[in-house]
């Protein structure tokens, strides 16, 4: 059976008990029957894989790199993922580059099958490379089970790491913005309505830019990601999805008086 999150508490109070106790809880989970046995294969089988047809033919290992970036429910879409790993990212044109959810890119860079002429799968480093990430999406989709708001938090650290590795300012922000998780955590500590999605992409990227500024201090994604900017980012993202939700307030009016009132968070 696998290990369950312990989560006595909902929002930021049940987010610090989260923290304080995630390497051992990470652990445990790690440790559990089916994760260890799907670990344990990916390790033992997956530089014999040379292509994405190779891993779109096993099923147990395929599962682990889906899983690796929160991409479990793409298991079934086998012709879609191999053509995204296929294409790889150099090419401007390729699949992963036109699709607004940044991490079908992660994925093809992680595997580089259509970048390189050997894939990263040979090197030695790379079982422990995606099991890493497999055992922390696996962690953060089960704690997603009791309360997807502490999920979202728990992505954010790795996200915020993905979305920084490469690319200009704007690049970064842009693909946030690709990013569902990564997007609802930055509307929602930013105070945006679920409807702001829907102005022009450029005009996002303006205020979006303008609100970081205001509350960081910066607009740079790279700043954004140091370790006292994401702590801030998620505690602005729970207080206000806990106070939004706690009455079915429709103004943002008790959230602000909450977060001015924390003095810390400013």
């Amino acid at each position: 059976m696998t290990f369950q999150p312990v989560i006595p508490l909902s929002g930021y109070t049940g987010w610090r008990f989260l923290q304080r106790t995630l390497d051992t809880q990470q652990t445990a989970f790690s440790n559990s029957a089916p994760v260890a046995r799907a670990t344990d294969t990916f390790r033992e089988k997956i530089s014999e894989v040379r292509t994405a047809a190779d891993l779109m033919a096993d099923r147990e290992l395929l599962q682990v790199a889906l899983g690796a970036f929160g991409l479990d429910d793409d298991i079934g879409n086998t012709y879609f993922i191999q053509k995204v790993l296929e294409e790889g990212t150099l090419d401007e044109d390729a699949l992963a580059n036109k699709l607004s959810d940044s991490r079908y890119g992660d994925l093809a860079k992680a595997f580089g099958f259509g970048d390189f002429d050997t894939p990263r799968t040979v090197l030695s480093t790379f079982a422990d490379e995606i099991i890493d990430r497999y055992e922390a999406r696996q962690f953060e989709r089960a704690v997603g089970d009791q309360d997807n708001t502490m999920r979202l938090a728990l992505n954010t650290g790795p996200a915020l790491a993905d979305i920084t590795a490469s690319g200009s300012n704007n690049a970064q922000w842009f693909s946030m913005m690709g990013n569902a998780a990564m997007r609802t955590v930055f509307e929602g500590a930013l105070g945006f309505p679920s409807s702001f999605g829907a102005i022009d992409l450029d005009q996002q990227l303006t205020e979006f830019k303008a609100r970081a500024q205001a509350t960081f201090g910066t607009d740079q994604m790279s700043e954004i990601a140091s370790e006292e900017s994401q702590e801030k980012l998620i505690r602005l993202y729970m207080l206000r999805t806990e106070t939004s939700s706690a009455g079915g307030f429709s103004s943002g009016s008790v959230a602000l008086s909450l977060l001015q009132s924390a003095g810390s968070l400013y």
